[in-house]
């Protein structure tokens, strides 16, 4: 930070601190009518689920270490990281809808190493046999269910 960006810093501010069942929030939204209490906890957890999924595209998707060198380059390769992860989580979704699940309820980790598994097998097959095998695969996903007590779900450090 610039010497002159840094002198344009307020000398205070101002927040709202409040907590929903149990869990502490801090905001700058100071208006309690407009930014209901219920409404700012709601978003920080859709933001806690989004840290979540930036975490596991790098972590199980192997994006921690980018390998192109030109910008142009490096922004193709995050791209592609994404559209794998968004592939995914399609197919985590669909697993959780044909098994009366919740999606989030799904290890990615397990559905990464599946995909891999059965694109190799998939690639070869089609008609009847390619759908039989994508059942499978789907059915296969629905049944590694995090436990949800082990895991990070919740919004905090």
């Amino acid at each position: 930070m610039s010497v002159g960006a840094y002198a344009d810093l307020p000398d205070t501010i101002t927040v709202r601190e409040f907590s929903v069942k149990g869990v502490i929030y801090v905001t700058m939204l100071l208006e309690a009518k407009k930014y209901p209490k219920t409404a700012i906890a709601t978003f920080y957890k859709q933001r806690w689920h989004i840290e979540l999924d930036i975490r596991a595209i790098k972590t199980h998707r192997g994006m921690e270490l980018l390998r192109c060198k030109t910008p142009e380059m490096v922004e193709k390769e995050i791209a592609v990281h994404v559209l794998a992860y968004n592939i995914i989580r399609g197919n985590l979704a669909q697993a959780a809808i044909l098994h009366d699940k919740i999606a989030r309820q799904l290890s990615f980790r397990t559905a990464v190493q599946s995909v891999i598994q059965a694109s190799k097998q998939l690639m070869v097959l089609n008609g009847i046999l390619l759908n039989n095998a994508s059942t499978r695969y789907l059915k296969q996903l629905h049944q590694h269910q995090w436990a949800c007590k082990n895991e990070k779900t919740s919004p905090g450090p």
